[in-house]
């Protein structure tokens, strides 16, 4: 098989859009309980920056439920490109159910990835406010008048780490789905 330009059947093609929607439902999930974390360690990153981000939700629901949405929304779309390309590797090789078991333990794979990549991220934040890293982020602190600048930044690390998480993890599961696939 090219991986560049892979032969599939329409109902292959459909399943790809399957595994597509469930990866999005998984990422959804996973970041409506990664931002209700980090609001919890830092709620300034949200009520400072988020919240504007996504200024076209409604600001008025609670704190809570609208850091839910953010969550949502921020990664639904890392889980839909997620498991639209896990099933693009497995689908042209492998039977379905064979195919679909892979790519959740690829899901799996990318998320543990993501998490240990925020963990890691937290604990090299600065800790205190003296932390000469401080001074990159003033940029983003002083606008907002942000009253907890080591937590607001904490929440930042936290945030970007997860991204970079799970391209490297997303990266790593692709290729081990592609060893798998051959060995078939």
């Amino acid at each position: 098989m090219n991986l560049l330009y892979p032969t599939f059947t329409l109902r292959q093609f459909g399943w790809m859009f399957v595994f597509g929607t469930v990866g999005a439902f998984i990422a959804g999930v996973y970041g409506v309980l990664h931002d209700q974390i980090t609001f919890t360690l830092g709620y300034e990153y949200f009520t400072e920056f988020k919240f504007h981000q996504f200024y076209y939700l409604d600001q008025s629901q609670p704190e809570r439920l609208l850091v839910a949405e953010i969550g949502f929304l921020a990664t639904w779309w890392v889980g839909f490109f997620a498991g639209w390309f896990m099933g693009r590797t497995t689908l042209p090789r492998l039977p379905l159910k064979q195919s679909a078991q892979l790519s959740l333990k690829g899901v799996g794979l990318m998320m543990l990835t993501a998490v240990v990549f925020a963990i890691i991220a937290y604990t090299i934040a600065p800790k205190t406010a003296e932390d000469p890293v401080m001074a990159r982020w003033q940029g983003l602190l002083m606008p907002n008048d942000v009253i907890d600048a080591v937590a607001f930044v904490q929440v930042g690390y936290i945030h970007n780490a997860s991204y970079l998480g799970g391209l490297v993890g997303l990266i790593a599961a692709l290729i081990w789905l592609n060893r798998q696939t051959r060995l078939a």
